[in-house]
């Protein structure tokens, strides 16, 4: 765990010394969010039907905006090839990454969604606390494939365009079950009524935490 920290805890430094990341992903989460409520803003009908999609495309573009960058300071410089030199399973390094990861996309995630309740009139407490683990169940899921991809396209030219095209098709569960989960939530309904939604995305998170942990180490060594 020391080693997995020592990742961790670098990556935070690094984000609070450039606060290019973090900023980024909230700004760009929040545009979008304010670009939504102007489209549907005059149509309380169509809002109440589009709002946990809405809501989970914020998410899911700030997210890759903030994936895109988890290795690129790494790269510059080629501090990855010091990373990979160190005497340490190739998994720590994809647990430490994954984690600090799912941190800012979580923190991020959590400053989003008031502000989402905000635009578009919600009870705040009621919708608010429900909505947390919806967010963390969502970023682990998001987080796990979105580190691997990453590391994937780390060598390619264009990595800002193939990480969404590879990520996309794989996390349709992820974000398919959020969003049936938000819908229950902003519709004042327990998430237990959509128990499989919960299940499919805790089974989600589980299946390619481990999956991810296990191939990270031949990506890497490729990239």
């Amino acid at each position: 765990m020391n080693k997995v920290w020592a990742i961790i805890k670098k990556d935070i430094i690094t984000e609070l010394r450039t606060k290019e990341l973090f900023s980024s992903m909230l700004v760009f989460a929040l545009l979008v969010i304010v670009i939504f409520n102007f489209a549907f803003g005059f149509s309380a009908e169509l809002l109440d039907l589009a709002a946990p999609a809405m809501l989970w495309i914020s998410f899911t573009f700030a997210g890759v905006l903030g994936l895109s960058r988890s290795f690129a300071l790494e790269k510059e410089g080629d501090a990855i090839i010091g990373m990979l030199l160190t005497p340490t399973d190739r998994s720590l390094i994809y647990a430490g990454k994954m984690i600090s990861n799912t941190i800012f996309v979580f923190l991020v995630g959590l400053l989003m969604v008031p502000m989402f309740i905000l635009f578009f009139n919600y009870n705040f407490l009621s919708t608010l606390v429900p909505l947390i683990p919806v967010i963390f169940l969502g970023s682990i899921g998001f987080v796990s494939v979105g580190t691997l991809f990453s590391a994937m396209a780390l060598n390619t030219k264009l990595r800002e365009v193939m990480l969404p095209i590879l990520l996309f098709p794989i996390i349709i569960p992820v974000i398919v079950s959020a969003v049936k989960l938000s819908e229950q939530v902003l519709d004042g309904n327990s998430l237990l009524a959509a128990s499989f939604s919960l299940k499919l995305l805790v089974s989600f998170d589980i299946i390619f935490l481990t999956a991810c942990a296990v191939i990270f180490e031949y990506v890497i060594d490729e990239s």
